[in-house]
């Protein structure tokens, strides 16, 4: 499946991120936020993909926190309370980089 592909490819560029450097370089730290982002869309996207070809109702239209629910419920997240933080944290970082923006 493509979408899962996809998620797996970001995953591994993420995994290769210099964490140490993000923290003094605010360009490499917007582009480490950019690929979590990147990472976590793909990621919820291919688990709705994986809970439609398995027939499980609300996959087809819910939310990312109730597809992660769902997927958490249904056996295919093993612990939702860390995807859910990854959720909260994206939106925070979202937040972080547009007040950096108004900044300037």
């Amino acid at each position: 499946m493509k979408k899962l592909e996809n998620f797996s490819n970001c995953l591994e560029v993420l995994k290769n991120a210099d964490f140490e450097m993000a923290d003094n370089n605010d360009i490499y730290r917007t582009g480490v936020i950019g690929q979590f982002n990147l990472t976590f869309q793909l990621a919820w996207k291919a688990l709705q993909e994986i809970l439609k070809m398995h027939g499980a109702d609300g996959a087809a239209t819910g939310s990312p926190r109730e597809i992660l629910q769902l997927g958490y419920k249904l056996g295919f997240v093993d612990d939702a309370a860390v995807w859910l933080l990854m959720l909260k944290k994206r939106i925070h970082l979202f937040i972080y980089i547009m007040n950096k923006k108004l900044m300037r």
